[in-house]
Order: structure tokens, then sequence, then C-alpha cells
């Protein structure tokens, strides 16, 4: 029997996918949790095979909670299920140990045998995500910030404001924030404060 636990922080979500597994001869649903923190404290208590893991929640990501079952429980494995594919949902929850990666509409019988896959150590991927990962591997290994990027970079490291750097560039608030949404992109984040952490990681900042 494959012992699952449903992480969503909707209700309705949950509901649903617990009607899925309903009298599935190999699956029993174990329980449930509306954030990532009880996510973990819950898989660890209910001894649980196979956790289905929503990203955007409250009190706990879905990314910081499949980390932190990576530690506490590794033998666990967590098939997210979410709304979004993005690069930047996809790749922080594989590196973070995700076995599968699926989307909400994801009909019944193909997240059925995911969980079956995903319990049997199998990695799973909707079409989409495995997209992502693809252009990761596939992006050439150079790929550098343009020297106006890391002037903006630098910028947003000292604490100037979009105003402020335009001001500074002589170019528009708007071009900053173009530059910005490229900085993004190209460092695999989604917002300023990542971007300068990760520019400090790859040496692009004084």
């Amino acid at each position: 029997m494959i012992r699952i636990l449903i992480v969503d922080d909707h209700p309705i979500v949950r509901n649903g996918l617990r009607g899925a597994f309903a009298g599935l001869p190999d699956i029993e649903v174990a329980g449930e949790a509306a954030d990532g923190r009880d996510a973990v404290t819950e898989a660890v208590r209910l001894r649980v095979d196979v956790v289905l893991m929503d990203l955007r929640m409250p009190q706990m990501s879905g990314v910081e909670a499949i980390a932190a079952l990576a530690q506490t429980a590794p033998s666990v494995r967590v098939l997210v299920l979410t709304t979004f594919d993005s690069e930047t949902d996809v790749l922080p929850a594989v590196e973070a140990g995700a076995t599968g990666y699926l989307l909400k509409d994801t009909p019944p019988e193909d997240l059925i045998r995911a969980v079956r896959a995903a319990h049997r150590g199998e990695s799973v991927l909707a079409p989409s995500a495995a997209g992502r990962l693809m252009g990761r591997v596939r992006r050439p290994t150079g790929l550098v910030l343009s020297s106006r990027e890391r002037e903006v970079l630098q910028m947003v490291a000292d604490g100037a404001g979009n105003r402020e750097a335009a001001r500074r560039l002589f170019i528009s608030e708007a071009s900053i924030k173009t530059h910005l949404q490229h900085i993004y992109d190209k460092l695999g984040v989604r917002d300023r404060a990542a971007a300068v952490a990760e520019g400090y990681r790859r040496g692009l900042l004084r």
C-alpha cells in the first residue's frame, strides 16, 4: 500500500485529490496538510511514502518543505502538483529534491500513474516542466549579463531604486524594468533580492 500525503492550501483542491484516489487497492490517502510546515510534520508523523506538494503556500513554501523533507525524511518521494511551470518554479523544486513535477490540469489517471512511478523512485515530469529543464541544460554555460545589465544589477545591490538607477544611467524607468527582467531570466530568479544574491554567488558584483 502506497501511503500519500496531500499538501495544498485550498481545501477544495485537497478534497478533489482525495476523491481521485478513493477506492484504489494500492494507494491510501494517509493525511492532508495546508502549508509546507505542516507537510513536513505530517509526512514524518504519518510515515507516508509519497507527498503531493503544492508550491505556493503560507508558512513555508513547497520548495522549502521539499528541502526540509530531503533532510528529515529522505525516503519520502515528493511529487509537485502545481499550477505554475515557469523556470523559476520548476528548477528550485527539482534542485530541492522533488521526484516529479506535474500540473494541476493533469488527468486523474496520469496522476495515479505518476504516484506509483514516484513511489518506485522514477522521475515524472509534465512536458512543460521537462522543457524548462532541457532549456536550462542546453543553455550556454557562458551566458553572462551585458555591461548595462551588470550596471543595473550593481546599482540594485547598492540599494538604488528604479528611479535612482534610471537617473544615474540617463535612461527611463521602463528601461530599468526591462533590464531587470532580462537579469532575472538569465540568472533564473524572480525578484531583486534573489538577483543580488545570485549575482554575488556568480562573482558578478563587487
